[in-house]
């Protein structure tokens, strides 16, 4: 086990070290606090752009479902007669030129892997850029746009923003919601409070504080071929190399037990970097990876591997949430629903 493994079972189950980097805790929330007090009170600068921004982030370390909820985010706005785009950091990415406009064509290192899954997956117009600002100018220089979502982002104030959605893991919750790097917090657990909406992703039920969503396995998809099946094409009982280089591996490995598969679990760093001799795993069995690890490894990809496709699922009361606030925000370009 790494050093950054180590560390996150510490921030989740405890370890009395933690509390010798109290000091350095209590600098880290001074400076995150300070920063968010400069744009509050105007004293730092903001780009306000002429559209819709919806900020899709969290406070906390490591994966929480932000791109399946992305993926959604746009169909749901499209389905309302919006035009939508995204902007991202881009983490990993090494594009020619920034800002650099993401196209299916790109190569996973060009662009980063969640960026190219997004576009391979909906064919959004994306830029991608570590200053969000700059992005978003560049995209709407280019796309007319009725509202941009901001994949990540929820500390980077420079980007003025009308939503803010944080995702929460239900099941690891805020850890010991201690800030970094005593915990997993990027923020003090109060800006909760101070968020437009709270989904805790893995839990089927809306809780107090919050919306519940869920993320729902749909297909495998052969990297080789991208040929489609349903997910009865493994019988029950089915051995099989699980890959996961995400926030939370184990979500997707407790996802393959849900399908009643039997996953011989590889996890990776998350962005993890593969090569054809890092996944020649033995015995021989059929490999599952996410979505997001696919996109690395279709031009080394052998006939026995597969991605699991999965989409998120809001909670109802969200969607309708969602749909009085889209409404209010942009009325003219809203389509009016049966």
């Amino acid at each position: 086990m790494g050093l950054a493994d180590r560390l996150l079972r510490a921030w989740y189950e405890g370890h009395p070290a933690l509390g010798l980097l109290a000091p350095l805790e209590a600098l880290y929330r001074q400076v995150a606090q300070r920063k968010r007090a400069g744009y509050l009170s105007g004293k730092a600068p903001a780009y306000r752009a002429p559209c819709l921004v919806i900020v899709v982030g969290n406070i906390t370390v490591g994966g929480t479902g932000k791109t399946p909820m992305i993926l959604w985010l746009i169909e749901h706005c499209r389905a309302q007669g919006l035009r939508v785009g995204v902007v991202s950091r881009g983490y990993g990415a090494r594009p020619p030129r920034l800002p650099w406009r993401v196209t299916p064509s790109d190569a996973a290192q060009q662009a980063g892997d969640e960026p190219l899954l997004i576009v391979q997956r909906s064919g959004v117009p994306m830029m991608i850029d570590p200053d969000r600002a700059r992005a978003v100018q560049a995209l709407l220089a280019a796309e007319a746009l009725d509202v941009v979502l901001c994949d990540d982002g929820l500390q980077h104030y420079r980007l003025a923003r009308d939503l803010e959605l944080v995702l929460v893991d239900a099941a690891r919750g805020l850890g010991n919601r201690r800030c970094l790097p005593a915990g997993p917090l990027r923020e003090p657990a109060e800006r909760l409070a101070s968020v437009d909406a709270v989904l805790f992703n893995g839990s089927a039920e809306d809780r107090s504080g919050g919306y519940g969503f869920t993320l729902q396995p749909k297909a495998l998809v052969n990297l080789a071929t991208g040929e489609r099946h349903g997910l009865d094409y493994f019988p029950p009982g089915q051995a099989l190399h699980a890959v996961a280089g995400i926030g939370n591996p184990r979500r997707f490995f407790a996802t393959l037990e849900g399908l009643n598969w039997r996953p011989v679990e590889h996890a990776f760093a998350d962005h993890a970097t593969f090569s054809a001799a890092a996944l020649a795993f033995e015995p021989p069995l059929p490999l599952v990876m996410t979505e997001k690890d696919a996109v690395k490894c279709r031009a080394f990809a052998q006939p026995s591997w597969w991605y699991l496709a999965v989409d998120a699922q809001p909670s109802q009361a969200f969607q309708a949430w969602l749909d009085t606030r889209l409404a209010a925000m942009l009325p003219s370009r809203v389509a009016r629903r049966p």
